[in-house]
């Protein structure tokens, strides 16, 4: 099947994730239908977009079913298309939900160091997700309102965090505990005891994309340094399938998988980075478009219903406790959660892989300018 006309069906079927509350999930498509508008400039990807998150945004801004006093970094996520539709449109309601979202972080509780909190009812703990949650968000509206000091906190919370998450073997670790109270938390480190191939997933798209928005100067060399050295190691780790195991750092264990959010993370990252020069010329497109046309063509099945969906999506993954159990974040845990077809954290993710492999193909044909004859970025 034409990926395109999966991507198509999906949207028309999608119902919002979480009963129509401002949500993560819903970013994630959102994301992807900007992504592959842009890629392609055809108008269908930004109407089903509008269908989708005008309903959630009221005329005064005011985002359905969000709470700023929650303070669930995870809720920022969806505001990064805000910028796109207020410039296209000129309409107030999408700058003032991006008002409304940056009000949040304004307040949002953060560790001694400076990171903020993954959420409320997480305190003292950074996780990985958060950094893709939060920090792109943070610069575009940095970029937007000219405020140069928003830059530079989000890059000193890169920075600390990957200086806390660090593993001997060039990955990260999902989380880590500034209070070393959480059971999964390391008493001397921190640190959580294993390395979640999504949760790389999420930091380094949020790395590729933080890094896309800045210049290459010397406010952004470490972390160009830093995202370059991990998305070699990521290439070393690829299976010969081209796709990545759910446990990124334990391919033996046993019940280890190739999980799809991950890899179609992990692709889009690396196709876009190769694209914009922060990683190692055509050696990331390379394992980008393998992971690509892997998912594409080996995890694209039809159900019984006749439906096409993504499938080998792990569900849900954290740390701590969450509907009265305990997640204690090692190995084997990871294991044990649920895997779904055409969840949003997966769809999404694969959206916007696709999308940038569209956008390299364009400029290896000397096309590049985007939807409307703009520039791309």
């Amino acid at each position: 099947m034409d990926p395109t006309i999966y991507f198509d069906q999906f949207a028309q079927r999608y119902t919002p994730y979480k009963g129509g509350s401002w949500c993560y999930e819903d970013g994630c498509i959102y994301r992807g239908l900007r992504l592959l508008f842009e890629a392609t400039g055809e108008e269908r990807w930004s109407e089903h977009l509008r269908r989708l998150i005008d309903r959630q945004i009221a005329p005064d801004g005011t985002l359905l079913g969000y709470d700023p006093a929650e303070y669930n970094i995870d809720n920022v996520l969806a505001g990064r298309v805000l910028f796109p539709l207020a410039a296209e449109t000129g309409d107030p309601r999408y700058r003032q939900a991006a008002d409304h979202l940056a009000g949040q972080l304004e307040t949002h509780p953060r560790i001694i160091a400076g990171n903020y909190w993954h959420k409320q009812r997480y305190p003292h703990q950074v996780w990985l997700d958060g950094l893709y949650m939060g920090l792109p968000f943070q610069i575009e509206y940095a970029l937007v309102n000219d405020k140069p000091a928003l830059i530079a906190d989000a890059l000193q919370q890169f920075s600390t965090a990957l200086d806390f998450t660090a593993t001997t073997g060039g990955l990260y670790a999902h989380g880590y505990d500034d209070s070393r109270k959480q059971r999964w938390s390391d008493p001397t480190t921190g640190k959580s005891p294993a390395v979640w191939a999504r949760a790389v997933g999420w930091l380094a798209m949020a790395l590729v994309d933080v890094l896309a928005l800045l210049p290459d100067d010397r406010a952004t060399a470490a972390l160009r340094q830093r995202t370059r050295l991990l998305l070699d190691e990521l290439i070393a780790r690829q299976t010969p399938a081209g796709l990545w195991m759910q446990v990124l750092d334990e391919p033996d264990l046993k019940g280890n998988y190739e999980e799809s959010s991950a890899s179609a993370m992990l692709a889009y990252a690396l196709l876009r980075a190769d694209r914009l020069g922060l990683a190692e010329p055509d050696r990331a497109a390379s394992a980008g478009n393998k992971a690509l046309d892997a998912l594409l063509s080996r995890r694209l099945d039809t159900d019984d219903e006749g439906v096409t969906r993504l499938t080998t999506i792990v569900g849900v993954a954290g740390l701590g406790g969450f509907e009265g159990n305990y997640r204690d974040g090692s190995p084997g845990y990871y294991l044990t959660e649920r895997v779904v077809a055409d969840d949003a954290k997966g769809v999404g993710p694969l959206m916007m892989a696709f999308a940038e492999g569209l956008r390299r193909a364009k400029i290896s044909l000397g096309a590049t300018t985007g939807p409307r004859g703009l520039a791309s970025s």
